[in-house]
């Protein structure tokens, strides 16, 4: 493996995204839903969901607070992209997703958050 940027040569390989929340098993059973995921392990503290590829962690923080939107407390979200945007928001929305009264892609996605506050765009396939 050769050197890359500033000479460094340690390339990490990316595992999973780890998001705390109130209930682990809660969110896990959520983002099954919406990736078509399996549940990899689940217990009060801590969930996992994955496909063999892409890795969702959930960890227990009973203390965890969403932040408020729009504003400056969002630390992240994550974009998914669906072939039928009005399709896949009803069904999310069902799985217990909101809907919040900002949203800034006129049209072009649609912003949710899911049962404990954390926000996600759904987008639609690209053309």
């Amino acid at each position: 493996m050769g050197a890359t940027i500033d000479g460094m040569t340690t390339i990490a390989k990316f595992l999973a995204v780890n998001i705390d929340c109130a209930e682990p098993r809660r969110l896990a059973e959520f983002y099954a839903a919406v990736f078509g995921y399996e549940i990899q392990y689940v217990d009060d503290m801590y969930a996992a969901v994955g496909d063999g590829t892409m890795t969702l962690y959930f960890q227990a923080n009973p203390d965890r607070e969403p932040a408020a939107w729009p504003g400056p407390g969002k630390q992240f979200h994550l974009d998914v992209r669906v072939p039928d945007l009005d399709g896949a928001v009803a069904d999310y929305l069902a799985l217990g997703a909101t809907r919040p009264e900002f949203q800034p892609g006129e049209g072009k996605w649609v912003v949710l958050a899911d049962p404990e506050g954390h926000l996600f765009c759904v987008c639609p396939t690209r053309d």
